[in-house]
This record gives structure tokens, sequence and C-alpha cells, in this order.
């Protein structure tokens, strides 16, 4: 299974549905990286995405986007494949 980062806040309800997603799909460790607590690190996911919302969520090295950006990607049956990829 490939690796999930997710750069997240505490209080986020898009995080969290994001998180029940990838779980029921099998993913059992996401590592979050909460720009809540370190604005250095919203920084870097900005410079990185070019987005300032949360989540940033990526698959390997694959840039997903949102929370609604991984919905889509799940009902188009691309997220699966995705995470079995690496």
């Amino acid at each position: 299974m490939a690796a999930v980062k997710m750069y997240t806040t505490q209080v986020c309800p898009f995080c969290i549905r994001a998180k029940s997603l990838l779980k029921q799909r099998g993913v059992d460790q996401i590592e979050e990286i909460r720009v809540d607590l370190d604005p250095a690190e919203r920084q870097a996911m900005m410079a990185r995405t070019g987005r300032r919302t949360v989540p940033q969520i990526f698959i390997g090295d694959t840039h997903v986007g949102g929370c609604d950006d991984l919905v889509a990607l799940d009902q188009r049956g691309g997220l699966l494949p995705l995470l079995q990829a690496a």
C-alpha cells in the first residue's frame, strides 16, 4: 500500500471525512502534518501544492488534492489503484 501523507488541522471536518474514506479503502497509516501547530509546515504545504486549504493529500508522490478531490477520485475508480501502485 502506498504511503499517505495529509496536511491537516485539528478541527477540520473535511480532514476527518478524508481520513475516514482512506481507512475504508484499507489505509491503516496516515502521516499527518498539522499545519495549525506549525506555521512553517503551512508555508511548505502552500509552496508544494499552491493551495491554502486543508486537507492536502498525497498518495505516494501524487498530489490528490483536498477531500472533494479524494472523493471524486474514489468515485471514478482511481483511488484503489493509486493506493496499490506503490
